[in-house]
């Protein structure tokens, strides 16, 4: 297929989805009629009529009734308009739908994919920027993607409504209709889980995910202009993690970094490092974070960048793990 954007790519794999299995249902806050807030969900009311529908601006009845439906055999998708948004329905996420296994003894199953979306772009506030990631993937029974490539935003979505356990795909609303690539929309459903090198390099593994691994691949290629030559891994999945494909980049640099747009306190990238070092893993240089600062995000444009971590700070923050006496 020809050249799609991001928000296209999930537009075709919800397509997909619901022409092949007809158990399947997507539903939330204006997805049917309106097309999604962002337009994400156009056109799929007018081919899969009822099992395209819009709730009430209630996200707790939204999960909840995703459980139910999820219990009783069918494959719910539903959106959460905003990721900050989750948090009161926390109670059916946490307790409900990652306990399902667990508390019927494997005898009952939630198939359920929860589609939502963080970060910040202009404009938006405290309430509509916050990346959250860590808190979905530090839970037993909930697994989490970041989809940061139109072909990812395709198959990983793919991948977890095809997932018997209830999976959170945290989409980027900077990403939606700024990238475009082209998508092979004929492959088959892949596994969850697996990370991906997208840039081989012999000196630093830098580890990222979502909308921050386009501002690391620049700077990667503003650094290799300097003759410094970096790994750049999309860590795609945060649960299941894929730590041996870390594990196995380092062994050939020896040095990580790890860059999220998530701040710095209790961030993901916190999880990696403790990983690596449980391991054993031999590092010629500490292992370093490069996060948003600890603070509410600001609508301002200007103090957005400030806070958040673009290209020149990440290339600098990677130069200072080869400086002298990091070898």
């Amino acid at each position: 297929m020809g050249e799609i954007t991001y928000a296209q790519a999930i537009n075709a794999a919800l397509r997909r989805a619901l022409a092949e299995d007809p158990k399947t249902l997507l539903f939330g806050e204006d997805v049917a009629l309106p097309g999604g807030v962002h337009g994400v969900t156009r056109r799929l009311r007018r081919e899969f009529g009822d099992r395209v529908f819009d709730t009430p601006i209630s996200e707790s009845a939204i999960l909840g009734g995703a459980v139910g439906a999820a219990m009783m055999g069918l494959r719910p998708i539903v959106e959460i308009m905003w990721a900050d948004f989750a948090f009161v329905a926390f109670d059916q996420l946490i307790n409900q739908a990652a306990n399902v296994r667990y508390v019927s003894r494997g005898r009952l199953k939630a198939p359920m994919t929860i589609r939502t979306q963080q970060g910040a772009t202009p404009g938006s506030c405290a309430q509509h920027s916050q990346c959250v990631e860590a808190l979905f993937a530090h839970i037993p029974g909930l697994r989490v993607c970041l989809p940061a490539t139109p072909q990812d935003a395709y198959d990983l979505l793919l991948a977890a409504i095809e997932c018997d356990d209830p999976v959170v795909v945290i989409e980027s609303r900077a990403l939606y209709h700024s990238l475009k690539d082209t998508v092979n929309l004929d492959v088959p459903r892949s596994p969850i889980g697996g990370a991906r090198i997208v840039r081989p390099g012999s000196e630093i593994s830098v580890v990222t995910w979502g909308p921050m691994l386009h501002t690391v691949l620049e700077a990667a290629h503003a650094l290799e202009e300097d003759g410094i030559d970096v790994e750049v891994i999309d860590a795609r999945w945060l649960n299941p993690f894929d730590t041996d494909t870390v594990t196995e980049s380092l062994s050939r640099t020896g040095r990580l970094a790890v860059v999220h747009e998530a701040n710095l306190t209790g961030g993901f990238g916190a999880e990696i490092v403790a990983r690596i070092v449980e391991r054993g893993v031999p590092l010629s240089a500490p292992p370093l974070r490069v996060a948003t600062d600890d603070l509410r995000i600001p609508a301002a444009p200007g103090l957005q960048r400030a806070a958040i971590p673009g290209a020149d700070l990440v290339a600098d923050r990677l130069l200072s793990l080869l400086k002298p006496g990091n070898d």
